[in-house]
């Protein structure tokens, strides 16, 4: 057996002007195993200056659960939802 791991698929979800942003609703990305949110949003914002922008605005939500610390480290095949600031009530 070899000591590489394969990486580990994330579902995300773009909603309102992240989904805008990105193009999409949604894309999978192929993360190491351990990574965090904080490196699944370093990866998307390589993707473009415009999702860049609005991935520091956003907030996470992990399956359904608030991500409040992006050290939170992902597990494979968990989805994660970008959702930027919503206007109105």
């Amino acid at each position: 057996m070899s000591d590489v791991t394969a990486p580990e698929p994330l579902q995300v979800r773009f909603f309102a002007a992240a989904r805008a942003a990105a193009g999409c609703d949604g894309t999978v990305l192929d993360l190491e195993p351990e990574a965090t949110v904080a490196d699944a949003v370093r990866e998307l914002c390589c993707r473009s200056d415009e999702l860049a922008q609005v991935l520091q605005k956003c907030s996470y939500l992990c399956d359904g659960v608030a991500v409040r610390d992006l050290s939170t480290v992902l597990r494979p095949h968990q989805t994660l939802d970008v959702l930027p600031p919503f206007a109105g009530g």
